[in-house]
């Protein structure tokens, strides 16, 4: 089919193209032409939207589905429709299923079970067999059929020697270990972020030490073996000058954050709402204000979701004994664009393409169709009947938003909310 977006304004700061209003003509999964009053097919469909913005699909590098094995919380099926519907056009799937994605088959099955989807998906490998930490898992058969990278989703590796051995391994097929950071010992039973506001609310606190020292330990690891690790989710200030101090001496890290740590800080806990218990904890105004410089300062590579669904008896308990997680997708857009910029949400939302190896969602003549429609201007509030995951368990609900996502193209898929 002939598709023309009509009156949109691009924003694509590494593009030809930024900040120009013009018409985009689509036909068979390729960009034909961008330009100024297009002439129209007689068969096109005319897709205009009032104060549309237009920019490369979003990317997101941390998304739990569930499926197989935790279809309460989610199905694939249906969390790739409510990330088609939240603007992003592909997602990175966190090993974080029954049984857990350390195998060629589990692999192979994520693929068969999105096909035709509008949404792409791109595994993550456990890095260890059943992500308990012992052995490494087959990880070249892996990237074989299809992972993108490997990590235990929220937990890091214990044993330095194996991480070490991870990291030389990878390297022989160029391949990029993620390296969740938080010292188990230092956290121990603590549940929320150590500080006056734990203190107050008599909750078990845990340390930024505990992501810290790790950050560094897998720091001063990868400039011993050398490769390439992406750090996800950084939660604090001494974190981010860690990851700029190794940028700086030349290491191979990438890092990234959480729309929630970017909007949210630890002050919401005193309502006791398990929504708000997250993994890493939300931190202090101060934290968040060096997360948000980090990103300025392209210390911070992407921005994530990290959007993970729980069933709701995993939050409808005591707070000490909810599990951690939040779902995201749905609110990120509106959330982020009432803190930060457009132009540098844009850039963080489509940055993990080049760190991932994946070739860039360009806005040109002859590319591959991959974009994100949304607009800037309304605001309101994150609701729940915005919600499209099954799970219910979003830390957003109530924050103030700005825009909305009009909805997504990506090859022969157009999804217009």
């Amino acid at each position: 089919m002939t598709t023309v977006l009509k009156s949109v304004t691009i924003v694509d700061p590494k593009g030809a193209h930024h900040n120009q209003c013009v018409d985009i003509h689509l036909e068979e999964g390729l960009i034909q032409a961008v330009g100024e009053n297009l002439a129209l097919p007689q068969d096109a469909q005319v897709i205009e939207l009032p104060n549309a913005f237009v920019s490369p699909g979003w990317f997101d590098t941390s998304v739990v589905l569930g499926e197989p094995g935790y279809e309460a919380a989610e199905t694939i099926a249906n969390g790739l429709h409510t990330a088609a519907s939240s603007g992003f056009t592909e997602i990175m799937v966190q090993p974080h299923t029954l049984p857990v994605a350390d195998n060629a088959a589990v692999i192979h099955l994520l693929h068969q079970k999105a096909l035709g989807q509008a949404t792409a998906i791109h595994p993550i490998g456990a890095l260890t067999m059943g992500s308990a930490g012992q052995a490494l898992a087959e990880l070249y058969d892996m990237q074989q059929a299809g992972a993108i990278a490997f990590g235990d989703y929220k937990k890091s590796m214990k044993n330095a020697n194996l991480f070490k051995i991870a990291l030389q391994y990878v390297q022989d097929f160029k391949g990029r270990v993620l390296a969740y950071s938080e010292d188990e010992n230092l956290r121990g039973n603590g549940v929320v972020n150590e500080g006056s506001t734990a203190t107050r609310l008599g909750l078990k606190g845990i340390p930024g030490l505990a992501e810290e020292l790790q950050v560094a330990r897998n720091l001063f690891l990868l400039e011993y073996t050398g490769g390439a690790i992406h750090i996800p989710t950084l939660s604090t200030a001494k974190s981010v000058a860690l990851v700029r101090e190794a940028k700086a001496r030349g290491l191979n890290v990438t890092c990234s954050v959480a729309v929630a740590h970017l909007v949210l800080t630890d002050a919401v806990l005193e309502s006791f709402d398990t929504r708000y218990k997250l993994s890493p904890p939300l931190r202090t105004a101060q934290d968040r204000e060096a997360l948000w410089e980090g990103l300025r300062d392209n210390t911070i590579d992407c921005i994530t979701t990290d959007h993970h669904p729980v069933a709701i008896e995993g939050k409808k308990v005591e707070f000490d004994l909810a599990l951690d997680g939040s779902i995201g997708l749905e609110s990120a857009w509106g959330a982020l664009a009432a803190v930060l910029p457009m132009d540098l949400i844009i850039e963080k939302l489509t940055a993990g393409r080049a760190i991932f190896g994946l070739p860039p969602a360009v806005i040109a003549p002859g590319a591959a169709v991959n974009l994100t429609l949304f607009t800037t201007a309304e605001t309101g509030t994150f609701t729940a009947d915005q919600i499209r995951s099954t799970s219910k368990n979003a830390a957003l609900l109530g924050q103030p938003t700005r825009g909305k996502v009009l909805g997504i193209a990506r090859e022969k898929h157009l999804i217009i909310n």
